[in-house]
């Protein structure tokens, strides 16, 4: 079957980045990629708290510095900027979230079978904490936007279900949501919503205020430039007050965002390169990084999908022509375990030299492909040349 015509390279974009130029890195939605750039503007920060820790982090500089960061990037998501909080990583907003919502015996969280897996897990110990439970709902990867929202709300459970989690762009399966409705369909009963976005900044185009959903969360250190240990939370307004820091230190008593935000001496500096990150996705131009990658991560889909003959109906879709993951499921038996699924991602990492993403999910294992600016066409035809080989010696 023919892959189509790759996206033409957007010129000199390889040179902004310092990754190995000896493997292949196709999997840029695990832990991003840092701009040159970014890192120098973050070693710069590092240099300037050594010449004068206690300058760097005395008050009020550093909060209004971190106030600064939060309000730039609070803007570029289309959220409020006092209702957010620049927090490490998403799944650090999520334990705080699940934290703040103080469960009672009885009450319930409801997953779907996409989630992010360290969610769920920090989702259950609460639940072992407070007395409550967890409960999945399963949703079937090829399924259309209304059948998500359907299965949904039909797996709440009113007046027991105090908060539903769903993922904006899922990460095992590379699945866009319908969230905004999600969230519509949730509010019919009251029921406050998490939405996990950890791949949607920079990505997708997103006006996190217009989704409705009490929290989002999402990280900027994987599509939007920034160092690794950057993310927003967005809270609503009827929450704000009841947010509790995961560790309590000397800005408690400011209350929400900089209670959550503030945690003593800590590296800061990734938080305020995050702008300069943003700086290189608007210099690059936004609109073109998002076409160029998805357009990339699309032909990456099919031309490996077609050495290990798969037909177009077999490639599942993501649901936003902006989704610069794909995903693309492996022959049977292969990886279907989580232990082997990270056994194979260093089987293909070290026989191979490329770096990819491997999920054991449904039963099944399935092979997770990402695009970024500093990838090429020819690095997703060489994978799927000696790819087929690869699965082969396994059985």
């Amino acid at each position: 079957m023919s892959a189509g015509d790759p996206p033409p390279p957007i010129p000199g974009a390889r040179l902004l980045f310092s990754l190995d130029a000896a493997t292949a890195y196709l999997n840029h939605g695990s832990f991003g990629a840092v701009p040159i750039s970014v890192q120098r503007a973050q070693q710069r920060l590092r240099d300037e708290t050594e010449r004068n820790p206690m300058a760097f982090f005395a008050p009020p500089g550093l909060t209004d510095r971190i106030v600064h960061t939060r309000r730039h990037v609070a803007q570029f998501l289309g959220a409020d900027p006092e209702g957010s909080a620049l927090v490490p990583n998403t799944t650090s907003g999520v334990s705080l979230v699940l934290q703040s919502v103080r469960l009672q015996p009885g009450d319930e969280v409801l997953l779907t079978d996409h989630g992010y897996g360290a969610n769920a897990l920090a989702t259950r110990r609460q639940c072992r904490r407070d007395g409550a439970t967890a409960r999945t709902v399963a949703l079937p990867v090829d399924a259309g936007d209304a059948e998500v929202v359907s299965r949904i709300r039909s797996a709440l459970r009113p007046g027991r279900t105090k908060l539903l989690i769903v993922d904006q762009l899922t990460s095992p399966t590379a699945k866009v949501l319908p969230v905004r409705e999600v969230v519509a369909a949730a509010r019919e009963h009251d029921i406050p919503v998490l939405v996990d976005a950890a791949h949607v900044p920079g990505m997708l185009p997103v006006e996190v205020d217009r989704i409705g959903a009490d929290f989002w969360v999402g990280n900027l250190h994987k599509w939007a430039y920034a160092p690794r240990g950057t993310a927003l939370l967005v809270v609503a307004q009827p929450w704000r007050r009841r947010m509790e820091p995961l560790v309590v230190s000397w800005e408690q008593e400011a209350g929400f965002p900089l209670c959550v935000e503030f945690h003593g001496t800590v590296d800061y500096t990734s938080w305020l390169s995050a702008p300069t990150g943003l700086f290189m996705l608007r210099t690059l131009g936004v609109d073109t990084v998002r076409s160029h990658n998805a357009a990339l991560a699309a032909y990456g889909q099919r031309v490996v999908g077609a050495a290990l003959g798969l037909s177009p109906t077999d490639l599942p879709d993501p649901g936003a022509a902006e989704a610069s993951m794909r995903v693309l499921p492996l022959p049977p038996g292969v990886a279907t375990t989580y232990p082997e699924a990270h056994a194979l991602r260093q089987h293909i990492a070290e026989k191979l030299a490329t770096e990819v993403a491997v999920n054991a999910w449904g039963g099944r294992g399935w092979l997770r492909l990402s695009a970024q600016v500093y990838n090429r066409a020819e690095e997703y035809d060489r994978f799927a040349q000696h790819l087929p080989e690869l699965l082969s010696g396994l059985r």
